[in-house]
Protein backbone atom coordinates (compact mmCIF):
# COMPACT_ATOMS: atom_id res chain seq x y z
CA UNK A 1 0.00 0.00 0.00
CA UNK A 2 1.17 2.99 -1.02
CA UNK A 3 1.29 6.80 1.50
CA UNK A 4 -0.99 8.07 -0.21
CA UNK A 5 -3.62 5.27 -0.30
CA UNK A 6 -2.85 4.70 3.65
CA UNK A 7 -3.35 8.42 4.26
CA UNK A 8 -6.86 8.25 2.16
CA UNK A 9 -7.84 5.07 4.74
CA UNK A 10 -6.72 7.40 7.63
CA UNK A 11 -9.05 10.10 6.43
CA UNK A 12 -11.60 7.48 6.49
CA UNK A 13 -11.23 6.56 9.95
CA UNK A 14 -9.45 3.02 9.34
CA UNK A 15 -6.19 2.48 11.19
CA UNK A 16 -3.71 0.25 9.02
CA UNK A 17 -1.24 -1.62 10.54
CA UNK A 18 1.15 -2.93 7.85
CA UNK A 19 2.79 -6.49 8.92
CA UNK A 20 6.79 -7.16 7.84
CA UNK A 21 5.72 -10.42 6.88
CA UNK A 22 2.41 -11.58 5.28
CA UNK A 23 0.50 -13.61 7.34
CA UNK A 24 -1.01 -17.09 6.58
CA UNK A 25 -3.94 -18.03 8.21
CA UNK A 26 -6.81 -20.13 7.90
CA UNK A 27 -6.15 -20.34 3.70
CA UNK A 28 -5.95 -16.21 3.71
CA UNK A 29 -2.93 -14.59 3.02
CA UNK A 30 -2.50 -11.15 5.07
CA UNK A 31 -0.31 -8.10 4.36
CA UNK A 32 -1.78 -5.87 6.88
CA UNK A 33 -4.97 -5.14 9.10
CA UNK A 34 -7.21 -2.38 8.76
CA UNK A 35 -9.31 -1.51 11.45
CA UNK A 36 -12.32 0.74 11.74
CA UNK A 37 -12.55 1.91 15.28
CA UNK A 38 -14.41 4.70 14.64
CA UNK A 39 -17.13 2.50 13.73
CA UNK A 40 -17.25 0.71 16.81
CA UNK A 41 -20.16 1.22 19.26
CA UNK A 42 -21.21 0.93 23.12
CA UNK A 43 -22.98 -2.44 22.05
CA UNK A 44 -19.16 -3.42 21.03
CA UNK A 45 -17.24 -2.88 23.48
CA UNK A 46 -19.82 -4.07 26.05
CA UNK A 47 -19.84 -7.05 24.08
CA UNK A 48 -15.95 -7.02 23.77
CA UNK A 49 -15.89 -6.56 27.39
CA UNK A 50 -18.13 -9.64 28.47
CA UNK A 51 -15.86 -11.95 26.09
CA UNK A 52 -12.45 -10.54 27.82
CA UNK A 53 -14.22 -11.62 31.44
CA UNK A 54 -15.38 -14.93 30.11
CA UNK A 55 -12.00 -15.30 29.36
CA UNK A 56 -10.80 -14.70 32.66
CA UNK A 57 -9.64 -11.27 32.41
CA UNK A 58 -9.76 -9.31 35.37
CA UNK A 59 -8.02 -6.20 34.86
CA UNK A 60 -9.36 -3.50 36.56
CA UNK A 61 -9.03 -1.25 33.83
CA UNK A 62 -9.86 -3.20 30.25
CA UNK A 63 -8.29 -0.98 28.27
CA UNK A 64 -4.80 -2.00 29.24
CA UNK A 65 -5.50 -5.80 28.71
CA UNK A 66 -3.98 -7.30 25.80
CA UNK A 67 -6.78 -9.74 25.38
CA UNK A 68 -9.49 -6.66 25.51
CA UNK A 69 -8.03 -5.43 23.54
CA UNK A 70 -7.24 -7.83 20.71
CA UNK A 71 -10.88 -8.54 20.65
CA UNK A 72 -11.47 -5.15 19.98
CA UNK A 73 -9.17 -5.31 17.68
CA UNK A 74 -10.87 -8.31 16.25
CA UNK A 75 -14.40 -6.88 16.03
CA UNK A 76 -12.87 -3.66 13.81
CA UNK A 77 -11.38 -5.38 11.56
CA UNK A 78 -13.86 -8.05 11.05
CA UNK A 79 -11.87 -10.90 11.63
CA UNK A 80 -11.58 -13.42 14.58
CA UNK A 81 -9.94 -12.72 17.61
CA UNK A 82 -8.09 -15.68 16.67
CA UNK A 83 -6.22 -14.44 13.50
CA UNK A 84 -5.26 -11.04 16.04
CA UNK A 85 -3.57 -13.93 18.10
CA UNK A 86 -1.84 -15.25 15.78
CA UNK A 87 -0.08 -12.54 14.67
CA UNK A 88 3.91 -12.09 15.42
CA UNK A 89 4.57 -10.27 18.95
CA UNK A 90 5.91 -6.98 16.94
CA UNK A 91 2.56 -7.06 15.10
CA UNK A 92 0.03 -7.59 17.64
CA UNK A 93 1.43 -5.15 19.82
CA UNK A 94 1.07 -2.60 17.01
CA UNK A 95 -2.25 -3.53 16.69
CA UNK A 96 -3.07 -3.39 20.27
CA UNK A 97 -1.06 -0.39 20.80
CA UNK A 98 -3.37 1.09 18.17
CA UNK A 99 -6.74 -0.47 19.91
CA UNK A 100 -5.42 1.37 23.34
CA UNK A 101 -4.39 4.41 22.15
CA UNK A 102 -7.79 4.72 20.49
CA UNK A 103 -9.67 3.60 23.73
CA UNK A 104 -7.69 6.01 25.82
CA UNK A 105 -7.33 9.09 23.44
Amino acid sequence: MDVQAKIAMEEKGLTIVRFRNSLQFEGKNYEALSMDLESLTGKDVIDAENEARALGVRAVMLESSKEYQAIIAAKAAHVTVDLIKALPAKEFSSVTGEVQGFLLG
